[in-house]
């Protein structure tokens, strides 16, 4: 018997190293197992603002088929508000999924969030194609931010704007989809209490995971580790992924807990390297770092420590 197939919409994709490029990244490989056959339509990379990444893009198998779409570059919408990449490669992907889609069958839909705007193209292929529509959620598209957090951790102008507009647009894409899917239960929870009228045939968490390849692969590669040398008899602690308001409560104990250390065991702190990598979610080079400032409060006294990104810090930013 032949494989269903789905066409998984997914604008963030390698070499793109956002943290939405992973989701179906991480799933689509394995679909094959459960007779399902992907085919990945995102964007070029051209639509890409941040910093693109060969290795990882060499992560993705070569059997696996990606289309890639037209997309709207910043420089023609920043000037007017505008980078979301959700909104330049609406109608792209609009295009180019209708296009592939009048030539080929396909069995279902899978669009995964962020960006959130792309969750629209569901009900319009749903409506046109009669494909059953699965809305996957990476994040809330509905949450904290613009109601008790925004930039610097308090809601402005902009971030109250875009979290009226998110909550009219996700009824739209939520009543609409035949299934939803997300990172826990309790994302897909909180959208059924949001939207109940909302009926998806089924719901189901499918937790972010690892991929036992990547680290084959990175076993591999002869570079070494840009932040630290692990045998250069340091104590070293790392906090890896985004530092959003909410967590800065636990980094600011943590900034604590190492003062105190300095003040009761001043050998073990001489030992001690923590490194906060990929703390900030913006990824331009000029964007302020997020750790740093909290480690430098509480360890004041300490300031080459606690304020230079050099090896022999005990608090370093990437």
């Amino acid at each position: 018997m032949s494989s269903r197939r789905v066409l998984m919409v997914s604008p963030h994709f390698p070499p793109d190293t956002s943290a939405g490029a992973h989701r179906v990244r991480l799933l689509a490989p394995y679909l094959a197992e459960f007779g399902w056959e992907p085919t990945v339509m995102t964007v070029e990379t051209s639509a890409y603002e941040g910093r693109l990444d060969p290795d990882l893009a060499r992560l993705v198998p070569a059997g696996l088929r990606i289309v890639r779409a037209r997309a709207w570059s910043p420089g023609r919408t920043r000037w007017l508000g505008i980078g979301d990449l959700g909104l330049r490669s609406f109608h792209g992907l609009k295009h180019a999924c209708e296009e592939l889609l009048r030539q080929e069958r396909f069995d279902a839909l899978f669009i995964t969030i962020y960006p959130t705007y792309t969750a629209l193209l569901g009900p319009i292929l749903k409506r046109k194609y009669g494909l059953p529509f699965v809305l996957d959620y990476q994040d809330p598209w509905v949450g904290s931010w613009g109601l008790d957090a925004g930039p610097g951790g308090v809601p402005d102008f902009k971030s109250k704007v875009s979290r009226a507009i998110a909550a009219r647009l996700e009824p739209i894409a939520a009543r609409s989809a035949d299934a939803l899917t997300a990172v826990s239960a309790r994302t897909y929870e909180d959208v059924l209490a949001r939207i109940p009228d909302a009926r998806p045939r089924t719901c189901a968490a499918i937790p972010l995971g690892v991929d036992v390849t990547d680290l084959a692969a990175l076993r591999q590669t002869s570079r070494r580790h840009p932040c630290f040398d692990a045998a250069d008899g340091h104590v070293h602690v790392s906090y890896v992924g985004t530092l959003l308001p909410k967590g800065h409560a636990i980094a600011q104990s943590v900034c604590v807990a190492l003062a105190r250390i300095r003040e009761r065991h001043p050998d073990l702190f001489e030992r001690l390297r923590v490194h906060f990598i990929g703390t900030s979610n913006q990824r331009d080079s000029q964007s302020q770092p997020c750790a740093l400032p909290m480690a430098a409060r509480r360890l004041s006294g300490c300031p080459r420590r606690a304020g230079a990104l050099t090896r022999d810090s005990v608090v370093g930013e990437l």
